[in-house]
């Protein structure tokens, strides 16, 4: 799928986005997810290639023919394999379209969804210069979003933010910096408290708790961890450690719904707020993510945002919109969206058939 422009991150430009859909078939019925995998390893260890090579060669041979009771129990099937949560996570959320749709229920509501829509704001990605980027933000503003993140890298940062807030003083606005930054940055990140942001999201490195406690200790902003959390152990870790005071939960990179479930349990517990991440996801993504954000915990803006913010033609009917700073979460059985199917078999590049 082509984006209606590159999408520029500290790590590197993402100009078209190749996209893993699974379909599983059941008693006449049929699951749809999709797999988050990147196209390459600058956000995670895991591709489309890493991803594709564990479901097909791994997980989906050993599902052919099993009677699954429920979601969690046919998940059982994965648990010897070490890490690959977005491969994982792609199998778990088609069972869980296939179980809500065995109850003609809402996957919204299976999971304990209570929200009918979801505030979402925007992810805005680095642009040639400061103007351009003003241009983005008033944009995506006059549509109603309730939330812009910038995206930040050394140099790109304390001017470019500050232009953004003189502009617009009143719009609740974050940075993220996809681990650009080290402790050697501290001066830098601490004069981003001066702009009143929401929070500075994974300001350092993805494996590295103890210096984002550190930073968190010296800056006023709240600090979110994104590449850090791919677990509640995780996210029990940086409680404890103090490294941070607020959690993305991005479902592909946890390992799915019940890993995410399990992140907003202990979170709603502790009093921390979360949110629902992005992965320039399409249609069949943004579908679970919205149903995800459904649930209580769910109290900040996500990166969930409309189907034309990154697609002129979604896989998806209907795509989603933005209203009022809100997505609609779906009321129809599963994931409350049907897919394109004429449409995903002229982009498809690749089939594997089980």
């Amino acid at each position: 799928m082509q984006l209606k422009e590159p999408f520029e991150i500290s790590s590197g430009i993402v100009y078209d986005r190749r996209v893993i859909l699974l379909t599983l078939f059941s008693d006449g019925l049929v699951g749809w997810s999709e797999c988050v995998a990147g196209e390459d390893p600058g956000y995670s260890y895991e591709t489309c290639e890493t991803a594709w090579s564990i479901l097909t060669q791994l997980i989906l041979p050993r599902m052919i023919g099993k009677e699954v009771a429920a979601t969690q129990e046919g998940m059982k099937e994965t648990d010897w394999i070490k890490g690959h949560p977005m491969a994982k996570a792609a199998v778990e959320m088609a069972l869980l379209d296939l179980e809500a749709k065995t109850q003609n229920k809402p996957l919204s509501s299976i999971i304990g969804g209570t929200k009918q829509k979801v505030e979402v704001g925007v992810s805005v990605g680095l642009q040639p210069n400061d103007e351009e980027l003003a241009k983005k933000v008033g944009t995506f503003i006059e549509k109603g979003y309730s939330r812009i993140k910038l995206k930040i890298k050394p140099g790109r940062d304390v001017h470019m933010v500050g232009n953004i807030r003189d502009l617009y003083p009143d719009t609740r606005i974050m940075v993220d910096a996809n681990s650009a930054y080290t402790l050697q940055d501290m001066e830098v990140l601490k004069e981003l408290d001066q702009f009143g942001l929401m929070m500075i999201e994974q300001p350092l490195a993805y494996d590295d708790y103890l210096d984002h406690s550190r930073l968190q200790q010296e800056l006023q902003t709240p600090i979110c961890l994104d590449e850090s959390i791919r677990s509640v152990r995780d996210v029990k870790l940086a409680v404890e450690l103090g490294s941070c005071r607020i959690v993305n939960i991005k479902p592909g990179r946890v390992g799915g719904i019940a890993s995410s479930q399990a992140i907003h349990d202990f979170c709603l517990k502790e009093n921390m707020p979360v949110w629902c991440g992005g992965m320039l996801e399409s249609g069949v993504g943004r579908a679970h993510n919205v149903a995800l954000a459904s649930l209580p915990g769910f109290v900040l803006p996500g990166d969930i945002s409309e189907s034309q913010r990154y697609w002129a033609e979604d896989i998806v009917e209907p795509e989603f919109t933005i209203d009022n700073g809100h997505v609609q979460v779906p009321t129809g059985h599963g994931i409350g969206v049907a897919v394109l199917e004429d449409l995903v078999t002229k982009l498809t590049v690749e089939t594997a058939e089980f």
